[in-house]
């Protein structure tokens, strides 16, 4: 491979082939059952035989088929056992990891918007990249300054390629259905197109990246590297090392799954209070879990590293204070309220009439993990989620199909989604309400809030 796959035509022929290799593969499965081996045996091999197709297809590509693979990589908690698991491991693998561009074309790139002097900035630089992933590679590095640096190279092409691929993949949305069943692609592959100018935007991702290194310059949980140099199509930002997200899933102890689900959480709500901005990528391919540093961190706490500020949201207030007002009521069980906000909102449209009631009990469910002190988030309970509204024939997804999604509110709720489909892939318990009540306006009624800013002040009654 010496170069990103550029023109359409090669690139559609070869997403086209995602569906019908698997419908060649059904019958050959079809064949093989006849043949006398067993249903369950055969359904095995076909589904392990697709989940490579994916990987290798989806990998290989990288571009806009590779970031739907990733983004798709963080619902796989939701699937049946039965489908999730032959394509969990493929589907991993596109969190961090995909075939690397030779390294000439690397350094092409370099030479080009560095300068063909790029060699004196760094005292040493690996040409085998450390992760690749959907516009670009990573290569670890030493910068002149001797500070260890990630050097992220993008893809020659790569705009034209998310583009592409994204259009493809659009079209033939439907036929996607067997790689992940149940699962509606199209409106995630129209809101990833959306995003596509500012997923290649160097420089943007940069001041992204410094709002967020600034902010959390002093947390004792949140660590951010700092950004070293940007021009276009190369960002340089400190090295952090770590555990990967992918591997605390695959196989933490429950403190360090626990922690990061904690820590996850926390940044998912406080990032947009502090910042302005929310981190819009929250696939494990984007996390580390950092030892504690012995220096700053007495109790000897991990600390969650985060990655990749390609894709934020604007949200200079935080988030929405509608997000905590609907919580709370709806958590008190005052239907009309909950219906009357969400209706203003944009929730529910003019056109439409539903019964608070109802509503209220298709919320209650989703919202479960705020009701409590702390919730354990696990697979099972993701998936019991996802068929109570899949279902045509529950009241929930006949009555979810009638609610409608705000465009400001679309991507918070992707990666809120998203953010939930990570913590059940970790298993992890969390104390959820400590951080709505810490970071979410409107989660505390005016009351509740005047007694913890007393207390925080040392002021509240018997301190």
């Amino acid at each position: 491979m010496s170069d990103l796959p550029r023109k359409a035509v090669t690139r559609t022929a070869k997403l086209a082939a995602l569906p019908l290799g698997f419908a060649g593969r059904a019958t050959w499965g079809l064949g093989k059952r006849i043949g006398g081996k067993s249903a369950e045996l055969v359904a095995r091999e076909v589904q392990q035989r697709t989940a490579d197709q994916l990987f290798k297809v989806l990998g290989e590509l990288k571009g806009g088929a590779m970031k739907l693979g990733q983004a798709l990589s963080v619902f796989e908690s939701a699937l049946p056992e039965e489908v999730a698991g032959p394509y969990r491991a493929a589907l991993t693998k596109l969190q961090e990891a995909a075939p690397p561009l030779p390294s000439g074309t690397v350094h092409a790139v370099l030479a080009e918007r560095l300068g063909e002097d790029w060699r004196e900035l760094f005292l040493d630089f690996e040409d085998k990249p450390s992760a690749a992933a959907s516009i670009g590679q990573v290569h670890r590095a030493v910068w002149h300054d001797g500070r260890d640096v990630a050097v992220k190279v993008q893809y020659p092409g790569a705009g034209e390629a998310l583009l592409s691929d994204l259009t493809q993949l659009s079209r033939f949305a439907r036929l996607l259905g067997p790689l992940i069943p149940g699962m509606d692609v199209k409106p995630l592959i129209t809101e990833l197109r959306d995003r596509v100018s500012e997923e290649l935007d160097y420089e943007q991702e940069a001041r992204s990246q410094r709002d967020h290194s600034e902010e959390f310059a002093a947390d004792p949980d949140v660590v951010i590297p700092d950004v070293v140099h940007q021009s276009d199509q190369v960002l340089v930002t400190e090295w952090m090392d770590g555990v990967p997200l992918a591997d605390v899933i695959a196989g933490g102890t429950p403190e360090q799954r626990d922690r990061a689900g904690q820590l996850l959480a926390r940044f998912l709500f406080s990032g947009p209070a502090r910042t302005g901005l929310l981190h819009a990528d929250p696939h494990p391919g984007n996390f580390r879990l950092l030892p504690p540093d012995d220096e700053t961190d007495e109790a000897g706490q991990w600390r969650l590293g985060v990655l990749d500020f390609g894709t934020v949201d604007r949200l200079p207030g935080g988030l929405p204070q509608t997000i905590g007002d609907s919580l709370r009521l709806a958590l008190a069980g005052d239907a009309e309220a909950v219906y009357e906000l969400l209706r203003e909102e944009g929730f529910v449209k003019d056109s439409i009439d539903l019964d608070p009631d109802a509503v209220l009990d298709y919320l209650l469910p989703i919202i479960e993990p705020a009701r409590v002190e702390e919730f354990t988030f696990t697979r099972s309970w993701m998936r019991n989620q996802a068929a109570r509204i899949a279902d045509p024939r529950s009241p929930a997804h006949q009555l979810g199909k009638q609610l409608n999604l705000p465009p400001a509110y679309l991507l918070i709720h992707r990666v809120t989604l998203s953010t939930i489909g990570v913590l059940c892939q970790l298993g992890a318990t969390v104390r959820l309400r400590d951080e709505l009540e810490s970071w979410v306006l409107g989660f505390l009624s005016e009351d509740e809030q005047e007694v913890v800013v007393q207390e925080l002040a040392g002021d509240a009654p018997g301190a």
